[in-house]
């Protein structure tokens, strides 16, 4: 399977690629700064320099082109404004839609965040509302294409050891989640096609993530 991920230097993002390179998949991770190559070189994957914010959608689907399936695992990261949130977290995430689209590649996993669907609490910061709002924004947008998306709800995210144990579901009570088991459920839905057109919220649990997968997909 090959699979371009989004955001290619991002922590979930150089998990995945792991995870996909140890099992023989091939990995492409989208960066924006060069000297990121080398990481992900490292982390078994082919790095390609494309600008979310800033690169065409013909180019960008120039990119995808011949892929199995795309991974949107982006984020303006720490620091940044509320500006940003929406030209990384909303539309890039619309671009890479579009340029899957043109590029005739249907699988789409969007890593989006716990929360989203919910008012923020009255004194929320603002970027971080602006970050939910974009995330909400970037999610309405794929669910309304004819692609295979699945849209993924991590809750807090943790640089823990994995467990291999979660929580998947429709709904979930909020609570934390190691980015590398967030990685393999990526993986894990990447492999089980009938998971298209669910969105679904992950925290740790108790559930093996293949069981938790297979039940989502059947349930």
């Amino acid at each position: 399977m090959r699979v371009v991920i989004a955001g290619g230097h991002g922590k979930i993002a150089r998990l995945l690629e792991r995870e996909l390179a140890g099992r023989g998949d091939n990995a492409v991770g989208l960066i924006r700064n060069p000297d990121h190559a080398a990481a992900l070189t490292a982390a078994g994957a082919h790095p390609v320099v494309a600008d979310l914010e800033r690169v065409g959608v013909a180019d960008l689907a120039g990119h995808v082109g011949g892929a199995d399936a795309v991974v949107f695992a982006a984020g303006a990261g720490a620091g940044s404004g509320a500006a940003r949130k929406d030209t990384v977290d909303r539309a890039a995430a619309v671009l890479l839609a579009d340029a899957a689209e043109l590029a005739g590649v249907r699988r789409y996993l969007l890593v989006s965040s716990l929360g989203v669907d919910r008012p923020p609490a009255p004194g929320t910061d603002e970027v971080w509302a602006a970050y939910l709002r974009a995330k909400k924004a970037a999610e309405d947008d794929l669910t309304g294409r004819d692609l295979d998306w699945t849209v993924l709800r991590p809750g807090r995210l943790t640089d823990d050891a994995p467990t291999g144990r979660i929580t998947l579901d429709r709904q979930v009570t909020r609570g934390a989640v190691t980015r590398a088991d967030v990685a393999r459920v990526l993986v894990a839905l990447l492999h089980e096609p009938r998971t298209a057109g669910l969105v679904l919220e992950l925290v740790g649990g108790n559930t093996p993530i293949t069981d938790a997968v297979a039940t989502a997909a059947t349930g």
